[in-house]
C-alpha cells in the first residue's frame, strides 16, 4: 500500500522501498498445506513474525507501519521480520481446492508453531490485527514458551456476538455466490476503516482504501472464505488470558467495530503485564491508517524487553524516548502497563 510522501522525504520512502524488496518469500510446508512466509531484514535478530486480518496479507495489512520511515528503522534495525499469510492469502495464491479439509483457529495456530520450527526460532515477538491477532493470542497461549511479548490490534477474545456471526454468514455467502463483488468488498472496507478514511458522497475515499480495495481484487473467494469460516467457529478463549506469561500492548481504533471487543480484552488481562493504546478517529487497522500512533507505545513496549536500539541513520527530529530521558521505574516490568493504560492519541500528519 503506498504511503504518499513529499518531495522533502523522496530520499526516505525509496530508501524504504529497497529495504522492502530485499525481502524473500517462503513457501514452508506444514501438516495442513503449505504456507507462505515473507522475510525482511538480518535472521540473525530477534524474530518478530506477524498475521494479518480477514482476506488481508502482509502488503495490505502491515505496509503502512513499515514505510512510515520512523517505524520501519526501528523495526528493521531491531528485528528480523516474518509475515505469516493465512492459507492462501499470498500474493498471487490460487484457489484452494474445495475438497481440502478446511482449518479451524486451532490449526492455524499450530501451524504457526511448524514455521517457527522450521526457521529454528525460539521464543518470537507477535504482532497480529482482528483475526490475526485472535490466532497469535491462542498461539500464545498453546505454546508459551514460544511467545516473547504480544501486539495485538483490534483483537478477537470472545466467540463471535449473534450480530458478528450474522454478519459474518451474509460475508461468507456472497463469496460462496459472488466472488469478491462489490458489496462484499464494502463489507469488508467497513471491517477494517473508519469513515473518515472510506469517504463519503461528497469526499474522496483516501488513497489507502484505494489502495486496499486493489488489493483485495486478486483475493481468492475460496481462500477467504475459508478463513473466515474459521474465525466464525472460534471458541471463547476469555479464560485463558490470565494465564499468559508474555506482556500484551493492545492497540484499537475508537471507531473499530472490535472496540468492545479490545476493551473487555484488556479487562481480562493481568494488568501489570498489558497496556492498552486507544486511537481516536481510527478504525480497526491501525498499522494502515494510523501507523504513527503505534510509534511511541512500542518503543516503550519493546525497550522493557532490552530489545529496542535507536537506529544510528535515523535523522528523525523526534527522540523522546532515547534511554537517558526515560526513568528506569517505567521500563520495569510491574510498571509497564499502570503506565502506559490507558492511551488515547490523535496526531496529525
Amino acid at each position: 500500500m503506498a504511503v504518499a510522501m513529499d518531495d522533502s522525504n523522496e530520499s526516505v520512502s525509496v530508501n524504504m522501498e529497497k529495504i522492502y524488496l530485499g525481502g524473500k518469500e517462503h513457501h514452508v510446508p506444514t501438516g495442513r498445506g503449505s504456507v507462505s512466509v515473507i522475510i525482511y531484514g538480518d535472521q540473525d535478530k530477534p524474530a518478530l513474525i506477524t498475521y494479518p486480518d480477514l482476506a488481508l496479507n502482509h502488503m495490505s495489512c502491515f505496509q503502512g507501519l513499515f514505510f512510515w520511515p520512523e517505524a520501519a528503522s526501528m523495526l528493521l534495525h531491531n528485528f528480523c521480520i516474518y509475515h505469516i499469510c493465512p492459507p492462501g492469502h499470498e500474493l498471487g495464491a490460487a484457489p484452494i481446492c474445495p475438497d481440502d479439509p478446511a482449518p479451524s483457529v486451532n490449526d492455524l495456530a499450530d501451524q504457526i508453531l511448524e514455521v517457527l520450527n522450521y526457521f529454528g526460532l525460539g521464543a518470537v515477538m507477535c504482532m497480529g490485527v482482528t483475526a490475526g491477532a485472535y490466532i497469535l493470542t491462542l498461539f500464545a497461549m498453546k505454546y508459551r514458551e514460544r511467545v516473547l511479548g504480544l501486539i495485538l490490534v483490534s483483537p478477537l477474545c470472545k466467540a463471535p456476538s449473534w450480530s458478528e456471526w450474522f454478519y459474518n454468514k451474509v460475508m461468507s455467502n456472497l463469496l460462496y455466490f459472488y466472488g469478491m463483488s462489490g458489496l462484499l468488498k464494502e463489507f469488508l472496507l467497513q471491517r477494517y476503516f473508519s469513515k473518515e478514511v472510506r469517504g463519503t458522497a461528497e469526499v474522496p475515499e483516501s488513497d489507502i482504501v484505494q489502495a486496499c480495495r486493489r488489493l483485495l481484487d486478486e483475493r481468492q473467494s475460496i481462500n477467504v472464505l475459508r478463513f473466515l469460516q474459521a474465525i466464525n467457529r472460534r471458541p471463547d478463549i476469555t479464560d485463558g488470558l490470565k494465564r499468559l506469561r508474555c506482556r500484551t500492548l493492545v492497540f484499537v481504533g475508537e471507531n473499530s467495530p472490535f472496540h468492545s471487543e479490545a476493551l473487555h480484552m484488556i479487562s481480562k488481562l493481568d494488568k501489570r503485564y498489558s497496556a492498552l493504546v486507544e486511537v481516536q478517529a481510527c478504525g480497526s487497522v491501525v498499522t494502515e491508517e494510523q501507523p504513527h500512533a503505534m510509534l511511541i507505545p512500542m518503543e516503550y513496549f519493546f525497550m522493557g524487553y532490552g530489545l529496542y536500539k535507536p537506529c544510528p541513520f535515523s535523522d528523525s527530529p523526534r527522540s523522546p524516548l532515547s534511554p537517558s530521558c526515560i526513568s528506569p521505574e517505567l521500563l520495569s516490568p510491574e510498571s509497564m502497563g499502570l503506565k502506559l493504560k490507558p492511551i488515547k492519541t490523535r496526531m496529525s500528519l
